[in-house]
């Protein structure tokens, strides 16, 4: 915005003589509807639970990729629960820190992946 010298994201230039708003406005205001409005609270607590649970079976299973989407997919429920004010504080701190579990999760079996595959990007082999 600073470089096009424009106070407002929709005025950015996208491309030569189409700006940010031609191509993203509508898919804002529905977004953002959905997001505040229309998200089925019920629907996002169960995909959370069934999220977590299937990252964790993954995990555990040695599937850590396919266990991190669900790690996103958790973050992504979590977030429009929050939106739609379905997640009191104290809540709140609890799905964060369900969030987290899961991701340390992936993290831990990565490492692990990564060591038994013998750090093959790192120059000169594993760290001594």
């Amino acid at each position: 915005m600073y470089l096009q010298g424009v106070d407002n994201v929709y005025d950015l230039e996208w491309v030569k003589g189409v700006k940010y708003g031609d191509i993203h406005h509508q898919s804002e205001v529905e977004f953002s509807r959905y997001n505040f409005e229309e998200a089925d609270v019920d629907m996002l607590l169960r995909l959370f639970s069934m999220y977590e649970q299937e990252c964790i079976r993954l995990a555990e299973g040695g599937l850590v990729l396919p266990a991190y989407d669900y790690v996103m997919k958790c973050s992504h429920a979590f977030n429009l629960l929050d939106a739609r004010g379905a997640i009191s504080v104290t809540e709140r701190a609890s799905y964060i820190g369900r969030v987290r579990n899961v991701a340390r999760l992936c993290a831990e079996g990565y490492l692990a992946l990564r060591e038994r595959l013998g750090f093959p990007l790192l120059k000169g082999g594993a760290p001594a």
